[in-house]
Protein backbone atom coordinates (compact mmCIF):
# COMPACT_ATOMS: atom_id res chain seq x y z
CA UNK A 1 0.00 0.00 0.00
CA UNK A 2 1.19 3.38 -0.68
CA UNK A 3 1.04 5.95 1.93
CA UNK A 4 0.95 9.62 0.10
CA UNK A 5 1.76 13.22 1.57
CA UNK A 6 1.87 16.46 -0.02
CA UNK A 7 4.60 17.60 -2.01
CA UNK A 8 5.55 20.96 -0.62
CA UNK A 9 7.94 21.66 -3.62
CA UNK A 10 5.23 21.84 -6.36
CA UNK A 11 2.51 24.39 -6.67
CA UNK A 12 -0.93 23.53 -5.64
CA UNK A 13 -2.60 23.38 -8.66
CA UNK A 14 -6.73 23.26 -8.89
CA UNK A 15 -7.10 23.64 -5.05
CA UNK A 16 -5.01 20.04 -4.75
CA UNK A 17 -1.46 19.23 -3.21
CA UNK A 18 0.58 17.07 -5.60
CA UNK A 19 0.74 14.25 -3.94
CA UNK A 20 4.02 11.75 -3.33
CA UNK A 21 4.87 8.52 -1.69
CA UNK A 22 5.67 9.11 1.91
CA UNK A 23 8.58 7.06 2.70
CA UNK A 24 8.21 4.32 5.22
CA UNK A 25 9.88 5.81 8.30
CA UNK A 26 8.30 8.77 8.01
CA UNK A 27 4.83 6.61 8.88
CA UNK A 28 2.79 7.75 11.98
CA UNK A 29 0.79 4.81 13.65
CA UNK A 30 -2.30 6.15 11.57
CA UNK A 31 -0.51 5.32 8.57
CA UNK A 32 0.79 1.68 9.80
CA UNK A 33 -2.76 0.97 10.85
CA UNK A 34 -4.42 2.08 7.27
CA UNK A 35 -1.80 -0.79 5.52
CA UNK A 36 -2.30 -3.27 7.77
CA UNK A 37 -6.08 -2.22 7.07
CA UNK A 38 -5.22 -2.74 2.89
CA UNK A 39 -3.41 -6.05 3.93
CA UNK A 40 -6.58 -7.64 5.98
CA UNK A 41 -8.42 -6.89 2.89
CA UNK A 42 -6.10 -7.91 0.50
CA UNK A 43 -5.63 -11.25 2.46
CA UNK A 44 -9.66 -11.64 2.88
CA UNK A 45 -10.16 -11.16 -1.32
CA UNK A 46 -7.42 -13.72 -1.73
CA UNK A 47 -8.89 -16.69 0.25
CA UNK A 48 -12.29 -15.96 -1.36
CA UNK A 49 -11.05 -16.19 -5.52
CA UNK A 50 -10.28 -19.59 -7.02
CA UNK A 51 -6.92 -19.81 -9.21
CA UNK A 52 -8.33 -18.79 -12.37
CA UNK A 53 -9.78 -15.33 -10.54
CA UNK A 54 -6.76 -15.16 -8.83
CA UNK A 55 -4.02 -15.05 -11.78
CA UNK A 56 -6.38 -11.88 -12.64
CA UNK A 57 -5.56 -10.09 -9.68
CA UNK A 58 -2.63 -11.00 -8.36
CA UNK A 59 -0.50 -7.70 -10.21
CA UNK A 60 -2.20 -5.31 -8.16
CA UNK A 61 -1.09 -3.63 -5.00
CA UNK A 62 -4.05 -2.74 -3.17
CA UNK A 63 -7.05 -4.01 -2.00
CA UNK A 64 -9.04 -0.77 -3.87
CA UNK A 65 -7.43 -1.69 -6.80
CA UNK A 66 -8.32 -5.15 -6.47
CA UNK A 67 -11.64 -4.15 -5.57
CA UNK A 68 -12.14 -2.39 -8.59
CA UNK A 69 -10.22 -4.84 -11.59
CA UNK A 70 -12.97 -7.39 -9.66
CA UNK A 71 -16.13 -5.14 -10.43
CA UNK A 72 -14.46 -5.13 -14.15
CA UNK A 73 -14.16 -8.43 -14.58
CA UNK A 74 -17.20 -10.03 -13.03
CA UNK A 75 -19.96 -6.54 -14.31
CA UNK A 76 -18.16 -5.33 -16.87
CA UNK A 77 -18.38 -1.83 -18.33
CA UNK A 78 -21.66 -0.07 -18.92
CA UNK A 79 -21.81 -1.56 -22.61
CA UNK A 80 -21.74 -5.15 -21.22
CA UNK A 81 -24.18 -4.47 -18.62
CA UNK A 82 -26.66 -2.70 -21.37
CA UNK A 83 -26.30 -6.24 -23.44
CA UNK A 84 -26.48 -8.59 -19.99
CA UNK A 85 -29.53 -6.71 -19.54
CA UNK A 86 -31.19 -6.91 -23.19
CA UNK A 87 -30.20 -10.56 -23.23
CA UNK A 88 -32.18 -11.17 -19.80
CA UNK A 89 -35.15 -9.38 -20.65
CA UNK A 90 -35.40 -11.08 -24.11
CA UNK A 91 -35.00 -14.21 -22.23
CA UNK A 92 -37.52 -13.70 -19.36
CA UNK A 93 -40.22 -12.78 -22.54
CA UNK A 94 -39.31 -15.88 -24.29
CA UNK A 95 -39.79 -17.77 -21.39
CA UNK A 96 -42.10 -20.95 -21.30
CA UNK A 97 -42.65 -24.29 -19.64
CA UNK A 98 -41.34 -26.92 -21.65
CA UNK A 99 -42.63 -30.08 -22.62
CA UNK A 100 -42.39 -32.08 -19.41
CA UNK A 101 -40.59 -29.39 -17.02
CA UNK A 102 -42.74 -29.56 -13.75
CA UNK A 103 -44.13 -26.44 -12.33
CA UNK A 104 -41.61 -26.03 -9.77
CA UNK A 105 -38.77 -27.04 -12.07
CA UNK A 106 -40.46 -23.68 -14.03
CA UNK A 107 -40.75 -21.68 -11.64
CA UNK A 108 -37.41 -21.94 -10.39
CA UNK A 109 -36.66 -21.07 -13.66
CA UNK A 110 -38.54 -17.84 -13.95
CA UNK A 111 -37.32 -16.71 -10.09
CA UNK A 112 -33.49 -17.67 -11.59
CA UNK A 113 -34.34 -15.23 -14.31
CA UNK A 114 -36.03 -12.51 -12.49
CA UNK A 115 -33.07 -12.42 -10.28
CA UNK A 116 -30.56 -12.24 -12.43
CA UNK A 117 -32.12 -8.69 -14.01
CA UNK A 118 -33.11 -7.58 -10.29
CA UNK A 119 -28.89 -7.96 -10.06
CA UNK A 120 -28.83 -5.70 -13.20
CA UNK A 121 -30.75 -3.36 -12.24
CA UNK A 122 -34.23 -4.33 -13.31
CA UNK A 123 -37.19 -5.08 -10.92
CA UNK A 124 -40.68 -6.85 -12.06
CA UNK A 125 -43.52 -6.60 -9.44
CA UNK A 126 -44.95 -9.85 -8.31
CA UNK A 127 -48.02 -8.92 -10.72
CA UNK A 128 -45.54 -8.96 -13.67
CA UNK A 129 -44.00 -12.37 -12.76
CA UNK A 130 -46.96 -14.10 -11.69
CA UNK A 131 -48.47 -12.83 -14.73
CA UNK A 132 -45.49 -13.77 -17.10
CA UNK A 133 -45.47 -17.35 -15.39
CA UNK A 134 -49.27 -17.75 -16.37
CA UNK A 135 -49.05 -16.78 -19.78
CA UNK A 136 -45.75 -19.44 -20.44
CA UNK A 137 -48.05 -22.58 -18.98
CA UNK A 138 -49.12 -25.08 -21.99
CA UNK A 139 -52.71 -24.50 -22.76
CA UNK A 140 -53.35 -27.67 -21.45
Amino acid sequence: MKILKANSAVAITEWAPHRIEKPRDEWTAEDNRKANLDNVAKDILYQTLDKFNFSKIKMFKTAKEIWEKLIQFCEGNEKTKENKLSVAVQKFDNTKMKNGESLDEYDERISSIVNELNALGKVYSNKEVALKVVIGLPKE
